[in-house]
């Protein structure tokens, strides 16, 4: 027996390993490096784009229980998270060459695994195969999945954020700190007056942005806006948002007075590049370097990678899959990652250990991997084939989607911890067999 996985990102390397972890020989297909999507440029596998960070760590955070959940299925994207971090404060921040590096390293010396670097076109519905393209997904497979699903895809916009080096930041302006300080103190901070503020604000709006060629019934994807367009919505916006100044005390005076404070992240392990938190935008290249100039600290910043928009594409899945990530016309057929409508790293990861699993049972004659509401690796699956979810939009992992407790618990963090102490519980129990 054989399966065929379609896409060398964190969904398909999570896939392809765990069905080589249970004995079955995996077809692994990746496009690069003889093409390449609009937002790709790396010919490793498991290639972050967007951001270097894989969220919060804590578990009473629903991204942090996530991850600890995928642990306990020895997911090979926290092993690579583990050994390529960088200081991110309470979050867990990666070095983007290292992370990708160890899972390329990993799927290749797996003797299951025949990797094969060709792009696939069509799809064989007899045939076991994990279609983990991600929100890239090319124009062609595209056509050939809107074919077997019988339905028309659906867009949404998604917006990477720039990189400057660290020593070209104004260290006399900025100050290192965590939001109400918790974790270490890893972020740069820059404060901004009211006055810089608006100044910064009116540049933003007015800039001119890079044409969307080619799409049609923009959407965009409210976790991952552009910074302009949230922008628009209201001069306070972005200070309630990615520029909030709370909980942020400046060091060097003992005071929380900026009226807006933008963050920047470490990008790397040496600490040499950080991005703009929350900075994804669509602003044409000239325009980023003049608008973000304007921050607090940056007057002079060298930037290294500016931001990119580009399309993600998911599927209708509340009516196409079913819990377990798999086709309910073609039982063969599994999707995994953003394109099933799961948003964020971890998450699609996450996807791809299920669909693996599940596919390795599927073809072992074993049970499948039961999702539980109670847990937030099975919470996403239930979540994005309800069929009551008439509207589907990307979801990231959130105790809002996490079945609650029979008690009720004021302090947020208290009930958080216990859910999610429960949540470790059942997959334990259901891994091993309990």
């Amino acid at each position: 027996m054989k399966v065929k996985v379609i896409g060398a990102g964190l969904a398909g390397c999570e896939a392809a390993l765990q069905l080589a972890k249970n004995g079955i020989s995996v077809d692994l297909y990746e496009m690069k490096p003889k093409k390449f999507s609009p937002a790709h440029s790396s010919e490793k596998f498991a290639e972050l784009v967007c951001s270097n960070s894989l969220k919060a760590e804590r578990i009473e955070n629903a991204c942090g229980l996530l991850k600890e959940e995928m642990r306990l299925f020895s997911s090979v994207m926290m092993e690579a998270a583990d050994i390529s971090r960088v200081p991110a404060g309470g979050a867990l921040a990666v070095d983007r060459d290292v992370f990708s590096q160890y899972i390329t390293d990993k799927i290749k010396s797996e003797p299951l695994i025949n990797v094969i670097n060709d792009e696939i076109t069509e799809i064989d519905t007899d045939e076991y195969t994990v279609i983990a393209t991600g929100p890239l997904t090319s124009d062609d497979l595209a056509k050939e999945i809107k074919r077997i699903t019988g339905d028309n895809e659906l867009y949404f916009y998604d917006a990477a954020a720039p990189i400057v080096t660290e020593e070209s930041i104004d260290k006399s302006k900025v100050f290192k700190a965590a939001r109400y300080d918790r974790g270490t103190a890893d972020y740069i901070n820059c404060p901004m007056t009211k006055e810089e503020y608006t100044e910064f604000y009116n540049a933003l709006v007015n800039a001119e942005t890079a044409p969307l060629k080619g799409f049609e019934n923009q959407k965009v994807f409210e976790g991952c806006m552009p910074v302009e367009v949230m922008a628009k919505r209201g001069f306070e916006t972005l200070t309630f948002g990615p520029l909030k100044p709370v909980g942020l005390v400046n060091p060097k005076t003992g005071r929380d007075d900026a009226y807006a404070v933008v963050q920047l992240r470490c990008d790397n392990k040496e600490g040499t590049l950080y991005n703009l938190v929350g900075f994804q935008t669509n602003l044409k290249w000239g325009e980023q370097k003049r608008v973000f100039s304007m921050i607090t600290g940056l007057e002079n910043a060298e930037f290294v990678r500016y931001g990119v928009m580009h399309r993600n594409t998911y599927i209708n899945s509340p009516m196409l899959l079913d819990k377990y990530y798999r086709m309910k016309k073609y039982p063969k057929i599994f999707f995994a990652g953003q394109i099933t409508g799961v948003e964020g790293y971890v998450e699609s990861a996450s996807s791809g250990i299920l669909a693996g699993y599940n596919m390795s049972n599927l073809i072992n004659g074993k049970d499948m991997f039961e999702p539980d509401s109670k847990t937030c690796i099975g919470a996403l699956p239930l979540y994005i084939s309800n069929e009551g979810n008439t509207n589907l939009q990307p979801m990231n992992a959130n105790f809002g989607i996490i079945e609650g407790l029979n008690e009720k618990i004021r302090n947020k963090a208290e009930r958080y911890n216990k859910i999610a102490v429960r949540a470790l519980d059942i997959v334990k129990k259901q891994l091993e067999g309990k």
